[in-house]
């Protein structure tokens, strides 16, 4: 039977079980990738400690105030670093919905913290995924405890490519050279208390898919969380289970997949008006992309002879540009 709910998927196997414990695990994982979308990963070896600190010190940077935040404003709409203020954005565009209100949280934007060759880097088909980062003056440790996390996140991310490899039928490497200079972005998002009632359709995010490989969430259980839409059309809570990750495709493995694996629609609803101070919450959320040249089409294990792609042969990095600038409440339309 398809999987209606988020499954909890253990992948320390990967590291522990062998060549054995490595494809039970990737099988759990082609599974829930095929029927939802979602998953929630526990064994992922990351240290609780330095995801409370990333959001100790996130919540202080949200808690600054607005003109504070806004000296290390997000410089142009095809630049995700920086803030973003509440309500300039609406993710329910990048799938041609027609928003009129912006969604209810704010954020600050990190990109990649390692070196790359500068040719690589400053290409023309490079855009402004390499742009620099931009770093508020306080909280005064925010800039080494987000990199570290940024590293950390990358390194899991890179392990949840090779389970998706093996889950596919490919080889554990397959990904390997496609994201050794991805341009992922670490985003930190605040989701205020709302005070006020939103306008109508106005959602914390509205309904969306991510646009990358996969996206790696650590969140909050408060009022007004993550919901995911399932294969039967219903809209789900995905649950916030302690020491774990939630995990999500993004459209370009979608792409990649040949839709046999699914990005799915998802939103952050309001909490219940009555829900006050408790209703604020923090997510950190770190979107994998592949290198910007690395090239997206339909992989050989996901074509059923005689079949053809659905979708045109792309890039990473024009793909996530396009989405980028679309959902921005300033932008023209597409």
């Amino acid at each position: 039977m398809t999987l209606l709910s988020v499954p909890i998927i253990d992948i320390a196997p990967y590291w522990t079980g062998g060549d054995a414990g490595k494809r039970a695990a990737a099988a759990a994982v082609d599974r829930a990738c095929r029927d939802i979308g979602f998953l929630i990963i526990s064994g992922h070896g990351i240290p609780g400690e330095m995801v409370e600190e990333t959001r100790v010190l996130a919540r202080a940077f949200f808690d600054l105030p607005l003109a504070e935040k806004m000296r290390v404003g997000q410089p142009a709409p095809n630049v995700s670093r920086g803030c973003t203020p509440l309500a300039s954005e609406a993710v329910a565009r990048s799938r041609g919905a027609a928003a009129t209100a912006g969604d209810l949280n704010e954020s600050f934007m990190v990109g990649p913290v390692n070196p790359v060759d500068p040719t690589y880097a400053t290409a023309a088909a490079a855009g402004q995924h390499f742009a620099a980062n931009l770093w508020p003056e306080r909280p005064a440790a925010i800039r080494p405890v987000f990199i570290g996390y940024y590293r950390a996140m990358s390194e899991l991310a890179q392990v949840l490519m090779r389970l998706f490899a093996l889950g596919l039928g490919l080889e554990e490497s397959f990904f390997d050279a496609k994201i050794d200079r991805h341009i992922s972005r670490l985003r930190l998002r605040n989701y205020p208390a709302q005070l006020a009632p939103p306008l109508p359709g106005q959602l914390r995010a509205g309904a969306h898919s991510d646009y990358g490989s996969l996206t790696i969430l650590a969140t909050e259980d408060r009022p007004g969380g993550l919901q995911v839409r399932n294969a039967a059309g219903e809209w789900v809570d995905v649950p916030v289970v302690p020491d774990c990750f939630i995990v999500n495709l993004g459209d370009l493995m979608a792409r990649w997949t040949n839709d046999a694996w699914v990005s799915t629609l998802h939103r952050v609803v309001n909490p219940p008006q009555d829900s006050g101070a408790e209703s604020r919450h923090l997510s950190l959320v770190f979107f994998h992309n592949p290198n910007y040249d690395a090239q997206v089409s339909c992989i050989p294990t996901c074509l059923k002879p005689g079949g053809t792609p659905k979708y045109p042969a792309t890039t990473s990095g024009e793909h996530l540009r396009r989405l980028f600038v679309a959902t921005q409440m300033a932008a023209a339309p597409q």
